[in-house]
């Protein structure tokens, strides 16, 4: 929550920079495309050009492409510059075809600049945060910090901030007024507990304190609101950092219900636009191997057929989205199903594997029908490893959160197999290690991650040496 927010001169003046430089770049970017094109700039190209220029201004005030950088990654900052480009990309082209005017235009130049230009834009960004970030290292440009609260939240926001000195922030120090027993509060974190709140509120009046971040525990709203009120006479930027760590929520995310602000306890990242993209994954590249590796895939079925008696394929009921039962399917790599009786993992020189079946594992070829599970929609590429359906519920009552992983359908690969938490879990430490990386992959999603997760497969398949 931000009581006020005080622009300074500097960030007004380096905002303004911004939007001139971002409109010079986005004619130069239409008139080099043009130029290398060879192609003559006729009138119609300076209307396209200036309708661009200001409808990016708009929709990057819209998407707070020229707010504050300070804490912000390039990464998000990038993502911003891309869905306002896009927005002005669409509204283009709307107004072409409403006008009857897209015949004047050549295609080829507008979507080589519909393509170049959000990279143009990011990389020049990049370059000026990097400037930026190595002058805030040396200490200058740097806005003092003030953090209420002498306790572990405010210590991890201390750490935080003194972890990333590019961000440009300096913490003044901890300011509490109650002192607990045994000693000064975190006796032995770089910043001091430097006073009380009115210590703060004075020192925000003179100047000395820029921005507070109130990092007090939820229960003191009393506390909390009476500071927030002697805060508001002053023209420092006031944050509340709220107290996740009472319910390890540092991956949280805020979201609306109506004009009612709402924090997430656990949710899939995989609603909306991130849903979308994470399906057009699986389907495009489930389906490209799909063709690729039909052939082999259908040599391996007739070999495990030829090899030992029953299906080519063997079907297990593993639970998958939202705890829903689904049938997982692999190659036959035993002599016996595991459908019946206790469910007992596959561990090293295990007599029920054969000898084809031992290839097939170590090189996980056993997977691949998998692909079509992914295609059907019931599992992913990555995702945390579906468990037999036995295993989970035996490891539900031993382990905090592990049904967590079942906010996302279960994937081919994961983050916790390419760290090595792959094979028997024949100790609870090491289910607790899959899981908790499992669960650091859903609140850490990205397409790039997914990406990185599957390179990694492909280069680990055949050095691992838990596939047995």
């Amino acid at each position: 929550m931000e009581v006020h927010r005080f622009i300074s001169s500097e960030s007004g003046r380096l905002s303004a920079v911004s939007q001139t430089l971002d409109a010079i770049l986005i004619v130069a970017s239409l008139a080099l495309v043009t130029w290398l094109d060879v192609y003559v700039w006729e009138s119609q190209y300076t209307i396209a050009a200036a309708w661009a220029v200001g409808l990016f201004v708009f929709a990057a005030h819209f998407f707070d492409v020229y707010r504050a950088w300070r804490g912000s990654s390039m990464q998000r900052e990038s993502a911003r510059i891309v869905w306002a480009w896009l927005t002005v990309c669409l509204i283009l082209l709307f107004l072409a075809f409403s006008t009857k005017t897209s015949s004047h235009y050549s295609r080829r130049i507008f979507l080589t600049w519909f393509a170049i230009t959000p990279l143009i834009l990011i990389v020049w960004r990049g370059w000026l945060q990097i400037v930026l970030g190595t002058i805030r290292r040396r200490g200058a440009n740097a806005r003092p910090v003030g953090i209420v609260g002498a306790r572990e939240l405010g210590a991890y926001l201390a750490r935080t901030i003194l972890a990333a000195p590019w961000m440009g922030l300096r913490p003044v120090g901890f300011y509490d007024d109650r002192r607990p027993s045994g000693g000064r509060p975190l006796a032995r974190e770089p910043v001091e507990v430097v006073g009380s709140f009115d210590a703060l509120v004075n020192h925000a009046r003179q100047g000395s304190v820029d921005i507070v971040y109130i990092a007090l525990p939820m229960r003191a709203e009393t506390r909390i609101q009476d500071l927030v009120a002697k805060l508001s006479d002053t023209t420092a930027s006031v944050y509340m950092v709220p107290d996740f760590f009472m319910f390890n929520l540092l991956h949280a995310s805020w979201d609306n219900i109506g004009d009612l602000p709402v924090v997430s306890i656990s949710e899939t990242p995989f609603y909306g636009v991130d849903g979308f993209v994470k399906r057009l994954e699986d389907i495009v590249i489930s389906g490209l191997l799909l063709l690729i590796l039909a052939p082999v895939m259908l040599i391996i079925a007739v070999a495990v057929k030829l090899t030992s008696p029953g299906p080519a394929i063997f079907r297990q009921q593993r639970y998958g989205l939202r705890g829903n039962k689904i049938e997982v399917w692999k190659f036959r790599t035993m002599v016996v199903r595991e459908n019946d009786g206790p469910i007992l993992q596959a561990r090293r020189d295990d007599p029920r594997v054969t000898r084809l079946g031992s290839f097939l594992r170590r090189t996980s070829l056993d997977e691949l029908p998998q692909l079509i599970n992914v295609l059907r929609g019931s599992m992913s590429l990555v995702g945390p490893r579906p468990h037999a359906v036995a295993h989970n519920e035996q490891y539900r009552r031993l382990i905090d959160r592990y049904m967590l992983r079942h906010k996302v359908k279960p994937g081919i690969t994961g983050w916790a197999q390419v760290n090595g938490w792959r094979g028997e879990t024949d100790t609870l430490e090491k289910m607790q290690k899959r899981v908790e990386f499992d669960l650091a992959y859903i609140h850490n999603w990205s397409l790039t991650l997914d990406l990185k997760i599957l390179i990694l497969t492909a280069f680990r398949v055949l050095t691992d040496k838990n596939a047995y």
